[in-house]
């Protein structure tokens, strides 16, 4: 059977949660890491085109001004959960192993999200066989 709304939790918390609310989550986190650079640095050639197209040499230096400060911007924002990351492993403490267990769980949608045993609330759906034509 395969579980749709089963409840995880991460870390040794006491929280319970669906699984849908970590891999929605990770999905957007994974949109964002991808789109937004893309996005920006596209934007940055548009604008270097622009002020080459103009020829004039103070909007060429701008142009160049902006699409490298959407490059560094695009860099960062690819690498912020990695930062995120290193920032929590460095002030964690006591509690790191919780922190980083919700982290991953929520980032990651791996195996950090402890599946919750004593729920009975979720749907079950038969797993799909793959039919054979003969």
């Amino acid at each position: 059977m395969l579980n749709i709304l089963e409840n995880v939790t991460c870390g040794s918390l006491e929280i319970s949660f669906s699984r849908q609310i970590p891999y929605i989550i990770h999905t957007i986190i994974t949109l964002i890491k991808i789109a937004v650079p893309i996005l920006l640095i596209i934007y940055g050639m548009l604008d270097l085109g622009k002020s080459v197209i103009a020829q004039k040499e103070d909007e060429i230096k701008k142009g160049q001004q902006l699409f490298i400060k959407r490059c560094v911007t695009a860099a960062i924002v690819f690498f912020i959960v990695t930062i995120v990351e290193f920032l929590i492993n460095l002030v964690g403490g006591d509690e790191e192993a919780n922190i980083n267990s919700c982290l991953k769980c929520f980032v990651n949608n791996d195996e950090s999200c402890i599946v919750v045993s004593d729920s009975k609330e979720f749907i079950t759906l038969p797993t799909p066989t793959p039919s054979s034509n003969s």
